[in-house]
């Protein structure tokens, strides 16, 4: 007795492979979603430090981290603040002896009720872990410095304010930033890429590539490392 085999027909499999199409749109588009949440997440925290930053300039009349520690104890109110700077009205870059305000921002902007969470500021050097700074949506740790290492639009390297976003980001992610906030271009305008290196306020080199067309760089999207360090020039 002959048994007879029977296949898919055109139609099933037609629908079996528009499911997988569905599933595989529907991945794709989480993912999207994913990553522009990461995104807000990234502009929104630095538009709370911005605000943070001026209100406590605005309110006590000094530099959160600048402000002396004996002074900030006092202006305050808390005994236990550990770090400080030198009063100068301004950040420092980073390095050296300039953890300790560097460090000290965050502990005077969450002492003072600016920003959540709170913050030791007990280390003299880079913060190496959450309970020293703000982590970003890729746990890499955010910064807060002046530096001069930066092309103005005119050629100058001027000292300004820079807002690290923090490391572990992705060239992809930065490049979404860099459009959602500036120009697209991490060589110019307010967002940059940061200088390369190995420390937590440096970026990876291969987070940049020359343009095809044009003298400037963009952010190489299609080799995306994933530990770029996006900065914001105020």
């Amino acid at each position: 007795m002959r048994r007879c085999t029977q296949g898919f027909t055109l139609v099933e499999i037609a629908v079996v492979l528009v499911i997988i199409g569905l599933l595989l749109g529907g991945i794709l588009q989480g993912q999207q979603l994913i990553q522009s949440a990461r995104v807000q997440n990234l502009a929104d925290q630095q538009a709370g430090v911005r605000a943070a930053y001026y209100g406590f300039i605005d309110r006590y009349g000094a530099v959160p981290g600048d402000m002396p520690r004996d002074a900030a104890r006092d202006a305050l109110g808390d005994s236990a603040i550990a770090r400080g700077g030198p009063g100068q009205g301004r950040l420092p870059a980073p390095g050296g002896d300039g953890w300790d305000a560097l460090n000290g921002v965050w502990e005077h902007l969450s002492v003072a009720g600016f920003i959540s969470g709170h913050y030791q500021g007990a280390a003299t050097t880079a913060p190496t872990s959450a309970d020293e700074a703000p982590v970003n949506a890729f746990q890499g740790l955010v910064l807060l410095a002046h530096h001069d290492g930066y092309l103005d639009d005119d050629g100058r390297t001027p000292d300004r304010l820079l807002y690290h976003f923090g490391g572990n980001v992705p060239a992809s992610v930065a490049r979404e930033l860099d459009d959602k906030l500036d120009d697209g271009r991490p060589g110019s305008g307010t967002v940059r890429n940061a200088a390369p290196g190995q420390q937590m306020w440096e970026s990876d080199a291969a987070c940049v590539r020359p343009a095809r067309t044009g003298d400037h760089t963009v952010w190489d999207v299609e080799l995306d490392a994933p530990d770029c360090n996006p900065v914001f020039l105020f």
